[in-house]
């Protein structure tokens, strides 16, 4: 990944962490690492007392060799869950989320705007109702898994860019 678009990663990753905190409605954590590099990740423990985590990170982004590369963001929920991950101290925890995770590959302009629709995703998915969630801020393909839980997305925009 070239300077320039390590450094869009990284603020893009702190606004969107920054206001993820702040519209959650039960405290959360970022944390300094996360399983594929060396970017932070926001963890919570929802009601059920289960670990779950979000990571944003470049999916593509242009580098030395290849210039012209998409640039294109991924949002991961509870991807690659085995991980290990610290608690705080005090912090009652029964393990990693290993039922639930989601992906969503954007366009970086598009990740702001998808916050809010994030922020009422997990907080239906911890109420055991996820189908109760707002239309998204920009159009997507769904992929439907096996079991037809929702766990993957493409914005149109990012699918058309990576695909063109």
């Amino acid at each position: 990944m070239n300077p320039e678009a390590k450094h869009i990663v990284s603020e893009l990753r702190r606004e969107f962490y920054s206001n993820f905190v702040a519209a959650m409605n039960m405290p959360v954590n970022i944390t300094g690492t996360s399983y594929s590099n060396n970017s932070p990740i926001a963890s919570w423990i929802d009601h059920r007392q289960r670990l779950n985590y979000i990571n944003v990170y470049a999916y593509t982004a242009p580098d030395e060799f290849v210039p012209l590369c998409p640039f294109i963001l991924r949002l991961g929920i509870n991807k690659s869950a085995g991980r290990v991950m610290v608690l705080r101290k005090g912090q009652v925890c029964r393990g990693l989320n290993l039922v639930w995770d989601f992906e969503l590959t954007v366009l970086p302009k598009e990740i702001l705007d998808f916050l809010p629709w994030i922020v009422k995703l997990v907080e239906s998915h911890d109420k055991g109702s996820p189908l109760l969630i707002e239309s998204p801020p920009h159009s997507f393909e769904l992929k439907v898994s096996e079991v037809e839980l929702f766990n993957n997305a493409w914005t149109q925009q990012a699918w058309l860019l990576a695909n063109s």
